[in-house]
């Protein structure tokens, strides 16, 4: 597994030595002669926290020195990762569905049966629209990028920095509508941080590989649900 020093993203090979159980010592970038990743003594509410303040430190710490791309566990994470995305995305579809009509007992069978067939293909068409959208802007972008990405990666990064989707769960409690886009403008801002620290690249190439991608995700999501049954 190769490491990545948080403060300055050089390659190391080890980030602490253990001396013995709960004896260790972080190991020096060589590069900018920081301690390498000070996240591993940290707790992890703290890592949150950073994470949620879009920190690049901590983004950094999990792809790079938590998340092992070798390792025979990390095909079921990246499943794992994309089926948590999709169900939380069909969740959002049904409380915004649910906030515009009373659902209720007297719904007809048909009638409930086409608001769900249309929760699905917002999630089906919409998402699918969203990744072609990405790897297509990753094409165009970074073209000229001067390592080789993988997409495995990336998409794990996507869908790991959505984590502020399960922020949804508390619309079960606390219906508020508008609160939902407010949580889709920290999604986009975390996805534009990892694939930032992901890709090493400028700033505005990330922004506009999300921002074009999430667009064009919600306009597919609008036209799903302006069709009347």
């Amino acid at each position: 597994m190769e490491y990545r020093c948080v403060e300055c993203g050089g390659r190391m090979t080890t980030l602490f030595v253990q001396y013995s159980p709960g004896n260790i010592r972080l190991m020096k970038c060589g590069k900018c002669k920081a301690v390498a990743d000070e996240y591993i003594e940290c707790e992890p509410i703290i890592i949150l926290i950073d994470l949620i303040l879009h920190k690049t430190k901590a983004y950094t710490h999990l792809l790079y020195n938590v998340i092992d791309p070798q390792a025979p566990s990390f095909q079921g994470l990246l499943w794992k990762s994309t089926f948590g995305f999709l169900l939380l995305d069909a969740y959002r579809s049904l409380f915004l569905e649910r906030s515009k009509e009373e659902w209720g007992l007297s719904m007809s069978f048909a009638s409930l049966l086409w608001r769900f067939q249309k929760m699905l293909m917002d999630v089906v068409f919409g998402n699918i629209m969203f990744l072609s959208t990405f790897l297509l802007c990753m094409r165009v972008l970074f073209s000229t990028f001067p390592r080789p990405l993988r997409y495995k990666d990336l998409l794990l990064a996507i869908f790991i920095s959505s984590y502020f989707k399960m922020f949804l769960i508390a619309m079960m409690v606390w219906e508020c509508p508008s609160v939902i886009f407010i949580i889709d403008l920290f999604v986009l801002s975390s996805n534009t941080v990892a694939l930032k620290v992901i890709t090493q690249a400028a700033m505005s190439r990330c922004i506009a590989a999300c921002f074009s991608a999430h667009v064009v995700k919600f306009l597919v999501t609008q036209r799903c649900w302006s069709w009347e049954l």
